[in-house]
């Protein structure tokens, strides 16, 4: 069965715990604590506004969400491949239900932050037209994380 993509359900957890824990384990310092850092996982339909996973084989592969902002600004959130559907597709797909969703919501702006070390995930929202905005922020999480600002105007 090929892969497809649904909304997100809190029953998805599991699976993305996994997830993610496979995304972080390809980058030298990179360190899942769900409890600490990631607790959307436990149920991620309930602490999300809006996601979307892809299932392939009866589990979540890959996920993204989005939040909306005050000023309406769309916040792409939550972007996660499972590295087996990475090349097919699939991570522009999830980006694209981003600016659908936004687009069907009259969203002027899609923006995002992704980890520095995400460069394959880079390439994909610079081929669907994000722009490096030049903001850059630390998290001081355990991951030791920093992030690069990117946006898309829908205008």
């Amino acid at each position: 069965m090929d892969a497809f993509l649904r909304e997100i359900e809190d029953r998805d957890g599991p699976d993305l715990i996994r997830l993610l824990g496979g995304v972080f384990a390809e980058y030298p310092g990179c360190v899942l604590d769900v409890d600490a850092e990631e607790p959307w996982l436990r149920a991620p339909a309930s602490a999300l506004e809006r996601g979307w996973v892809v299932e392939h084989e009866g589990h979540a592969r890959g996920c993204i969400a989005l939040t909306t902002r005050d000023d309406g600004v769309v916040m792409l959130r939550k972007c996660y491949l499972d590295a087996r559907l990475r090349g097919r597709g699939w991570g522009r797909r999830l980006v694209e239900q981003v600016l659908d969703s936004a687009r069907e919501a009259g969203a002027r702006r899609v923006e995002l932050w992704t980890d520095t070390r995400f460069t394959t995930a880079h390439r994909v929202y610079e081929r669907l037209g994000f722009v490096f905005t030049g903001g850059v922020r630390a998290l001081d999480d355990l991951s030791d994380t920093d992030e690069l600002h990117y946006a898309l105007d829908l205008g």
